[in-house]
């Protein structure tokens, strides 16, 4: 019995962004000489590119994705009108629910890979079944949490 999906809800019917304005640059390695530097706000729904209708958020839930940079409760920006080729996260319908996987070609077959060198998941081919919902293009983390 396939259980049914919730359907996200598009981004591009959300009110104008928030502006942020940057403090200053912070240098990850060394300081930064460009002490100066001054930026414009950013509006971050324009800078995840939310303002499109075929842009989604979800939220990540387990650690299948953590060598690839995408731990549980991250925020993913989902693009439906990205074609998915292999080495794209993508969110995928598998069993009537969502997932995040790595799509990988192997001899001509489509896979769907967790990216998480700690745990073991089964091998999963993406056949006729399964759906390619949308492929991610980024992520927004919590370092509070």
């Amino acid at each position: 019995m396939l259980l049914p999906i919730a359907q996200p809800v598009p981004l591009a019917v959300m009110a104008p962004g928030f502006r942020l304005k940057p403090i200053g640059v912070a240098g990850a390695g060394f300081p930064s000489p460009a002490q100066d530097w001054e930026e414009d706000a950013i509006n971050l729904v324009e800078l995840l590119r939310l303002n499109r209708a075929a842009s989604f958020v979800f939220r990540i839930d387990g650690s299948s994705m953590v060598d690839a940079g995408i731990a549980d409760r991250d925020v993913v920006v989902v693009d439906r009108d990205v074609t998915p080729r292999s080495g794209h996260i993508v969110i995928a319908v598998l069993a009537g629910g969502f997932v995040c996987r790595q799509l990988v070609h192997r001899g001509g077959v489509p896979y769907l890979e967790a990216r998480n060198s700690r745990q073991s998941y089964p091998e999963q081919i993406a056949d006729e079944q399964t759906e390619i919902w949308g492929v991610v293009r980024a992520a927004v983390r919590d370092y509070q949490r």
